[in-house]
């Protein structure tokens, strides 16, 4: 991207989090929990899996701002979910972290030079990114992850 920090779209990140509250919205606590299948994730889990993936990203965003040659560190998802018994968190919390990682990632975004957007890492996969082709990679996994809270609803109601 050769836009100026200011002309940056950053919107559709920072949508991410209302997109999320809307997706559960009016929940009930017991209705978040409900897997649809043992082995299926809860709307909570995915929460709390989309909570972990903002972690990792804000490393993966710092490592390509200030690396020459940045390994994008890769996290096993499951394990994650299941070894930190995410399904006991509670939503709220899970967005008030989400969020804070929001606002803080995005501060950052708006201050950087427009030229390390293009600026690259690359994954355990060996596929490389721009710094934008990981907020978009980011917007993209939490669009699935959407899908998949609307196919949970529909099976646990």
């Amino acid at each position: 991207m050769s836009q100026s920090p200011q002309t940056i779209d950053l919107q559709p990140y920072e949508g991410t989090l209302q997109l999320l509250k809307h997706a559960v919205q009016g929940w009930s606590a017991e209705q978040l929990k409900r897997k649809p299948a043992p082995d299926k994730w809860s709307a909570t889990e995915v929460l709390s899996h989309l909570t972990d993936h903002q972690i990792v990203t804000s490393f993966r965003i710092r490592q390509i701002i200030s690396e020459e040659e940045a390994k994008l560190p890769p996290f096993d998802q499951d394990p994650w979910v299941s070894r930190t018994r995410a399904n006991e968190s509670e939503a709220a919390d899970l967005f008030a972290v989400y969020e804070a990682l929001l606002v803080y990632n995005t501060l950052l975004l708006r201050r950087i030079p427009a030229e390390y957007f293009s600026r690259t890492g690359v994954n355990a996969k060996g596929k490389t990114f721009t710094l934008a082709g990981l907020l978009q990679a980011f917007v993209d996994h939490v669009h699935v992850h959407l899908a998949q809270i609307d196919r949970i609803k529909q099976a646990i109601t």
